[in-house]
């Protein structure tokens, strides 16, 4: 594994964390030679199946591939990555409608779509742990909880599997042990940290689509499948094994919710009334569906996401989002990049206080923004993406991409698929909501939105409230 040259001297490393985020870390950390120690309550991932968190189904973007290139391991990621092109939505009567992505060329097509990549939670995490563990400064200690951390002397309690307790002495520790993290929480009882948890009151509910029997996709394996409910919806993305993973995200409540659903009756009377053409394709969905957990959906946002020059947060340790915008793992990934980024311009071991305090600056309102970000697309999922006014709206921003390139570009593609800090992308997101609702408003304008003149009052519009 190659060596980035560094001027900071070599410090033991602990990670508190084996998941994504944490494993990823622990290479760029080694690289830069430094000698780390990854802590994970869990078993081997890559021993048995995968248990960990949540297993929704990842969304690899931009911000995600800039971190896994700059580690040098974005091309073993990509063997077990799948592109997904765009959006097919499913409506109740079976009807499809199909969104890209991307943005069209200067010609109107699609020709070189841009894409996101569907990946499976556990795979990719048993990738990245090889892949730092293959370097010779990485261990691994499976089955060893953190107790408790002494944030002035770095110092970490551990305790295995068997109850028995032990300390460890690091030069940092740096907390990527996810949205309830042991780490964050010996913070919290600190001067001055804020923190907040708040639930959704919708939770979520998976079963899986096996492929046909010569190993085929049953639906369309470039797609991120949506079946929108209004205040509930299914959604599909494929593994390289042919299955698709499908997950209902409702509220707990009510007569469409998830506590509502616990007998075979019920669940049958659910899957007919609002999702029938699944039916077919997962034959045994009610047994899978009594048969699997329903999971929680828990934010939490925390400030500042260190302390002094010992600790530091990372990933959903730092800020915990729904999965909304496929940009909970990107997000933790760019906290890998950025933070590397300012350890690369460090002149010496000194520079750790004001490095992690930059980092801490910097991160806090992307990690406040693509929470709201996610919260929001949530709702268009759920309630928009098979609205006329919606898909008029795409329409339209399609079209300002192609007679305005880089000067109009949708929110979605902000996020996606450039490093445009989120806070950013967030504000340029409301000023752009603003100017279409009031275009969206006008008599006829779904058979009249394809003019010149619509398109050149929408650039002066935006160009004009900058």
């Amino acid at each position: 594994m190659a060596q980035i040259k560094s001027s900071i001297p070599s410090e033991h490393m602990a990670v508190i964390g084996a998941g994504l985020v944490g494993s990823l870390w622990a290479l760029m950390l080694a690289q830069r030679g430094h000698r780390v120690d990854i802590y994970e309550r869990r078993p081997d991932p890559r021993v048995g199946s995968y248990k960990g968190g949540r297993s929704i189904n990842l969304a690899l973007s931009n911000r995600g591939w800039r971190a896994l290139e700059k580690a040098g391991i974005a091309e073993e990621v990509r063997k077990i990555a799948l592109p997904i092109t765009h959006r097919t939505m499913h409506a109740t009567d079976g009807a499809l409608t199909r969104q890209p992505y991307g943005l069209p060329n200067e010609k109107g097509l699609f020709d070189d779509p841009q894409c996101i990549y569907s990946v499976s939670r556990g795979l990719l995490n048993k990738l990245l742990v090889e892949k730092s563990e293959a370097h010779r400064d990485v261990a691994y200690h499976f089955g060893q909880q953190c107790e408790d951390v002494d944030l002035e002397q770095a110092r970490v309690t551990l305790r295995n599997r068997d109850g028995q307790q032990n300390e460890q002495k690091f030069d940092r520790v740096f907390g990527t042990d996810g949205a309830f993290s042991a780490v964050r929480q010996k913070m919290t009882r600190t001067d001055r940290f804020d923190f907040e948890q708040r639930y959704l009151t919708h939770g979520y509910k998976e079963i899986e689509m096996r492929p046909m029997a010569n190993g085929d996709f049953k639906m369309e394996s470039d797609a991120l499948h949506i079946w929108p409910r209004g205040e509930f919806m299914l959604m599909a993305l494929p593994n390289p094994d042919g299955t698709f993973t499908c997950t209902v995200f409702a509220p707990y409540d009510g007569e469409n919710g998830l506590n509502n659903l616990e007998d075979e009756g019920r669940v049958r009377n659910y899957f007919e009334s609002h999702f029938a053409d699944v039916i077919p394709l997962v034959p045994d969905y009610a047994n899978q569906w009594l048969a699997n957990p329903t999971s929680s959906l828990v934010m939490t946002r925390c400030n500042p996401w260190h302390k002094g020059e010992r600790i530091c947060l990372m990933g959903d340790s730092a800020h915990a989002i729904v999965p909304f915008y496929g940009q909970g793992m990107n997000s933790g990934m760019e906290d890998c990049s950025v933070l590397s980024e300012l350890m690369d311009e460090m002149s010496g071991a000194s520079d750790w206080s004001n490095v992690l305090e930059q980092y801490s600056a910097a991160r806090k309102p992307s990690g406040d923004a693509i929470l709201e970000l996610a919260l929001r697309n949530y709702i268009e999922m759920r309630d928009k993406t098979g609205d006329p006014r919606f898909l008029l709206r795409k329409k339209i921003e399609a079209q300002m991409a192609v007679h305005y390139p880089g000067r109009w570009l949708p929110l979605y593609s902000q996020v996606t698929f450039s490093h445009t800090p989120y806070e950013q992308a967030l504000a340029a997101g409301k000023r752009q909501d603003d100017i279409m609702e009031s275009i969206l408003d006008r008599p006829g304008l779904s058979e009249n939105w394809n003019t010149p003149a619509l398109f050149e009052e929408i650039i002066q519009r935006w160009e004009t409230t900058a």
